[in-house]
This record gives structure tokens, sequence and C-alpha cells, in this order.
């Protein structure tokens, strides 16, 4: 995790409910250099010797620094597939999104100026651990993957769809991409393929699903990326999205500010933002 005000957040390890671990003596920050050099499993040691403080309310930001490039899987689910009446990809549908969209799990959502269509999407989301390209098989992307995270894909649809059909620029307003609130280690997770996921919106249960009916899971998705560029370690892929979307509903159910999502997957927490008007 990452706690403290925002720019100033410090790394820390949470170890149960109540209580974390301070590592900012062993690392600044989660980021690039903290994954490239071995990350989590330089932690162990002083996770077993190190005080546990307890939360006193700090705030949580992303459990990871402003990656290098944040990725994005569309189409990712069958089920959501079927819900907006597409075909369902022969390969993963690739898009990026803006890295300082990057917020902590419990921040305000800002809907952008002009904005008539903005949308939730509760989804997996994968951080690699190491420099990465040209991965020989599947199974080599599970050496790749540091860990997984909680991630809402907030959408502006009409930019999406209406301003040249160019994804990223439904993707990247500020506050786009709440993170966390923990990075959780594969070695946490019983099968990362197998998760439930679900979201809220204003106490109304919009979306529920699970990343089984995912077309491609995180270990082809890491591969297949691998392929066409370099991963740089903290990167941050969005992996896509179940059914329930608002823009799957009829008629369509957009945010407005003052609307309240909560959102979660199993094991790896939960978030709460609040959504606010332009600046």
């Amino acid at each position: 995790m990452r706690i403290g005000a925002p720019g100033a957040e410090k790394p820390v390890v949470r170890v149960d409910e109540t209580h974390y671990v301070d590592v900012s003596d062993l690392t600044p920050d989660f980021d690039e250099r903290f994954f490239a050099a071995g990350g989590p499993a330089l932690l162990a040691d002083r996770i077993a010797g190190g005080r546990p403080r307890e939360f006193a309310g700090e705030r949580i930001g992303a459990p990871i620094a402003r990656p290098h490039q944040i990725l994005c899987i569309g189409l990712n689910y069958s089920d959501h597939a079927a819900e907006t009446g597409q075909a369902v990809p022969d390969e993963p549908i690739l898009f990026t999104k803006s890295p300082n969209t990057l917020v902590g799990p419990y921040d305000d959502v800002r809907i952008p100026r002009g904005a008539t269509k903005t949308d939730w999407e509760v989804e997996l989301g994968i951080v690699i651990g190491r420099r990465t390209s040209y991965l020989g098989s599947v199974e080599e992307a599970r050496d790749a993957i540091a860990g997984y995270c909680v991630v809402n894909d907030v959408s502006e649809r009409a930019f999406q769809m209406e301003r040249g059909g160019q994804w990223s620029k439904g993707k990247s307003a500020e506050t786009f991409n709440p993170a966390g609130p923990w990075l959780v280690t594969p070695d946490e997770i019983g099968d990362v393929t197998n998760l439930g996921m679900w979201l809220d919106v204003n106490g109304v249960r919009r979306q529920t699903g699970t990343t089984k009916t995912m077309i491609f899971d995180p270990y082809v998705i890491v591969h297949h990326l691998s392929q066409f560029m370099v991963l740089e370690p903290g990167d941050l892929i969005n992996t896509g999205t179940p059914p329930g979307v608002g823009m799957g509903h009829n008629p369509p159910v957009w945010l407005r500010p003052g609307d309240v999502m909560e959102l979660g997957i199993d094991g790896l927490g939960a978030q709460r933002q609040h959504v606010v008007g332009p600046r």
C-alpha cells in the first residue's frame, strides 16, 4: 500500500485490517526502480522484523507510483461483449490511458468538462514486475507479474465514441483510474482466473461478474503485449470489465455529480469514490 497526502505517499505493507509496517526506509516508493530490483520479495525480512503500526485514518493512495504506462484491454469479457452487441475479439484489443489518471481508491472521480456519458468499469489490474519483451510462452508471463489490484476504468463514452472513435480520449481525464487499496502478490491469490467482481452506484448493484469469463487471461495478455512493446517494471494493465456498465443498460445510465461508486474484487479489497463536477 501507499498512504499519505497526494504526492507525498509513503510505501507500507498491510499486515491486517488495522496495522501496517512502514518500509520507507527500504524504498522511497513502490516505483519502477523498486519492482526492477525484485520488489516484493525484498520486503519479507523487513515485514517479519518490523514493528506494526496502527492505521490512523491516513489517506490511501494508489498502491504503485505513477507508472511508465497504463495499458488497457477492451471487450475482454464474453458477457460484456454480448451486452455491447459486439463480436468476441480474436486477440486482445489494446488502448492506452494517460498515466496521470491514476488516483487512490477513495479519491473523488471528477467528471470532465463537456462530458455527458461518464461510465464505470470494475477491472482487475496487473502490475508488471520486471522489464519484459518478446516472452517465449504464455507460461513465462507468470514470472513477469508483480501482483494484482482493483481498478475502476472510468470512461467518458461521448469522448470515446463520438469524437473520432479514439478510445484514449474517453479514458484519460484526470482521476479516471482509481487503483487499490492494495497491490496483492500472486502467492496471496488462489486462482486469479476465478475471482468475483462487483460494483454498486448509490447502493444499487450495477456489475456482478467473475474473472473466469475473461476471454484472455492475465498471462495471455502479458505474453501478447510483450510481442509489440517493452513492458516496464511498475506498468499497469487494466484487463477489461464484466457486464453491467452504464452504457449497457437500456436506457443507458450515466454518472452524475453526487453519485457514489463502490466496487471490489475477491481478495483484492474494495474502493469507494464520490463523483464530483468539472473544475
